[in-house]
């Protein structure tokens, strides 16, 4: 199944055969240390940068079934964030995995997006649009 929107996202969950727990890791776009001066330039020009993972959470899917939810939510602790990126994590025997089970998941999702291995991840921006990354 192609995804192309948030919507389309919550949907798929719906599909599979076990339940599902949706795994996010906000991210906040910065400049690198040490960074030129062209990348000052292109990072204020609203491209470039670095992604830093600021905030992470689990939600099931009837949780989050709009993406304005999940902002909301967001807002309420203060951190600012740029992208989120976001993976499934699979139940079993008709129950979907409770938070205790996606710890480390998300550790494991923080560790690839840090490595910059994001390919296997949706992402979307802060409107709930979902955008591409390649990593440079």
């Amino acid at each position: 199944m192609n995804i192309t929107n948030y919507q389309e996202l919550i949907e798929a969950t719906q599909l599979q055969p076990e339940p599902q727990r949706l795994l996010f890791v906000f991210a906040k776009a910065e400049l690198p240390e040490g960074h030129t001066i062209q990348q000052k330039t292109t990072f204020s020009a609203g491209s470039g940068g670095t992604l830093m993972p600021v905030l992470c959470v689990d939600k099931l899917p009837q949780e989050v079934v709009d993406f304005s939810q999940l902002v909301l939510e967001s807002n309420q602790t203060g951190i600012v964030w740029d992208v989120v990126f976001i993976s499934a994590l699979d139940g079993r025997g008709g129950y979907p995995p409770n938070s205790d089970q996606a710890q480390q998941p998300l550790r494991m999702m923080l560790n690839q997006i840090n490595e910059g291995k994001i390919g296997m991840f949706i992402t979307a921006n802060r409107n709930g649009d979902l955008i591409s990354l390649n990593p440079a």
